[in-house]
């Protein structure tokens, strides 16, 4: 076997995935990940160095179309170029080349276009030619511990019926029922409904009233 695809095999074998460490595509839902350049670089290129590998980018062709589209602060226009590359890989100690085709795509600005195109395609060469996985099992993610199961909630309280409002009918007739020594209706009205405050003033002069005219504490009868 060739001294450069065992250097080659060995930067692959270091190298079993990356966590995604970017985010693009503006905000909520339109946002993405992704793993970044430095992040691939910062990786392999140790390897590289220590097997004494080099990595030559080649300019095949370029492409380059105006884009213009809307957003919501107005209108913009940007340059969409792709590009067509060959990357070779050459072994320092031997001299032995291996040339890989691949293409790209960017959109930035009018001057950035080009330059975006060239960092996509450096970075996602060196995804795929290694198989570096940039999936949510990424081994380099730190493991989540198992967290102990949550306690059960508390059970909720029981719902309160929202208590009625008490018409002039029912008012008059509590009353009645008052003036007939049915005391405790005063309590179970309040328990009943939600009364206004002539209601409850009327209801308690009405109790005042019996009591004084029977000369009485007590309740006196109930339902």
């Amino acid at each position: 076997m060739s001294s450069l695809y065992k250097k080659l095999h060995q930067i692959q074998c270091a190298v079993r995935g990356l966590g995604k460490d970017s985010c693009g595509g503006g905000t909520g839902a339109s946002s993405y990940q992704f793993v970044s350049g430095s992040k691939v670089l910062d990786t392999v290129r140790p390897k590289m160095d220590e097997l004494g590998v080099l990595l030559v980018q080649q300019i095949d062709s370029i492409e380059c179309t105006r884009t213009d589209y809307s957003t919501r602060s107005g209108n913009k226009s940007e340059m969409f170029t792709k590009v067509m590359m060959t990357f070779t890989w050459i072994d320092s100690d031997t001299g032995e080349k291996l040339s890989v085709p691949f293409g790209a795509n960017g959109q930035n600005g009018w001057d950035k276009g080009l330059g975006s195109a060239l960092t996509y395609a450096e970075r996602y060469f060196l995804l795929k030619f290694f198989h570096i996985a940039t999936d949510e099992d990424d081994v380099d993610a730190l493991p989540v511990p198992d967290s102990p199961p949550a306690p059960p909630l508390p059970p909720l309280p029981p719902a309160h019926k929202p208590k009625k409002e008490m018409n002039d009918k029912q008012l008059q007739q509590a009353i009645d029922k008052i003036n007939t020594g049915d005391l405790a209706i005063l309590d179970k009205c309040k328990d009943q409904f939600s009364l206004k405050q002539y209601q409850l003033h009327a209801l308690d002069e009405a109790v005042n009233q019996y009591k004084i005219n029977n000369n009485s504490n007590d309740y006196g009868n109930t339902f």
